[in-house]
């Protein structure tokens, strides 16, 4: 299992960051855009590392147009000689209409046109073919060559899809290069619902399991002392009722039986109830949701639990002692 640790925050922390990341052994580096934008933290991390990956995990796509996001992704992959993978993800209605001014309709469906209008643009600049995507929501039509890279040596970047359920887990497996799967998302989950979907996605676009990067992160619940482990705790509670109460994460709930407790917290959201919301996490949905273990055992809870489900975890979750962390990460790169 391969390992990306997290870089977020302030800009001016990101430097040491990304070399701490390279040196504890990590595979690569991700970014999220949450409270700062996602791209600057890589370019950054790009200048100040050799070896590992570099990806969005995620940034909105329907926040941006394929062009847009094209060259984006171009210039990361050229600055970081062939390290960047882009990694997409909708966004639910509200945030998209009312935070960002943007349509909404049809992810799924709008989200597939998104990336085979970047593949369109991304041929027309590496192999030369002419530029003529016309589809429902977007139309690219127009390249000369003062827009066209010519710093092309490193190919184009990967694409990744960020999905929970079924219809966008198939589009990101038909037309992306890995699926960047939720936190709120089980192991059963993952066997029962998003597992299939790849496979009908892989089929569709007539590609091979083995060329596609399934990542996942994961709720984790540890601490060092008793004071610790209970704040984190409260944290992930707070965490999973949190994207318990959105209703496209519902039938993750609803796979085990926990359709009522995704209503209440969907009610008490709207109450803005946030303490009580967390209260509702019980320990069953917990430990079903999170790996709750000893620092020294977390690693081979993830093995065991998405060792055969995932070929990426996304770590933001770190060990207080910086050598216990790197003989984890070793110990999940040699998980298989």
């Amino acid at each position: 299992m391969k390992v990306n640790g997290g870089a977020m925050g302030p800009l001016s922390e990101i430097p040491e960051r990304a070399r701490d990341i390279e040196a504890m052994g990590y595979d690569g580096l991700i970014s999220a855009e949450v409270s700062h934008d996602p791209f600057f933290p890589l370019l950054l991390a790009a200048e100040h590392t050799e070896r590992v990956g570099l990806s969005t995990a995620i940034a909105v796509a329907f926040a941006r147009n394929p062009m847009t996001l094209a060259n984006l992704a171009h210039d990361l992959n050229a600055y970081s000689k062939g390290r960047f993978t882009l990694g997409l993800g909708s966004q639910i209605k509200p945030h998209i209409t009312r935070r960002l001014s943007m349509p909404w309709s049809k992810p799924a469906a709008r989200m597939r046109e998104f990336v085979l209008a970047m593949r369109a643009v991304f041929d027309c600049w590496y192999e030369g073919k002419p530029l003529d995507f016309s589809g429902e929501f977007y139309t690219h039509t127009l390249m000369t060559p003062m827009f066209t890279p010519t710093d092309i040596e490193h190919g184009p970047p990967r694409v990744a899809v960020a999905a929970v359920g079924p219809l966008m887990t198939e589009v990101a497996a038909e037309v992306a290069d890995g699926l960047i799967a939720h936190a709120f998302t089980t192991d059963r989950y993952m066997r029962e619902v998003t597992l299939p979907a790849v496979q009908r996605g892989l089929d569709r676009g007539g590609r091979a399991r083995a060329d596609f990067d399934i990542m996942c992160p994961a709720f984790v619940v540890s601490g060092v002392d008793d004071s610790s482990r209970e704040g984190s705790r409260v944290a992930v509670r707070q965490q999973i009722a949190f994207y318990g109460s959105t209703p496209a994460y519902r039938p993750v709930l609803e796979l085990h039986g926990w359709g009522a407790l995704s209503e209440e917290l969907l009610r008490l959201s709207k109450q803005g109830r946030w303490v009580e919301m967390g209260e509702r996490i019980d320990d069953e949905v917990l430990e079903t949701f999170a790996i709750v273990a000893e620092p020294g055992q977390i690693g081979d809870r993830l093995a065991l639990r998405y060792g055969e489900l995932i070929d990426t975890w996304l770590c933001t979750w770190e060990l207080p002692d910086r050598d216990a962390q790197s003989d984890m990460v070793r110990s999940l790169n040699a998980s298989g």
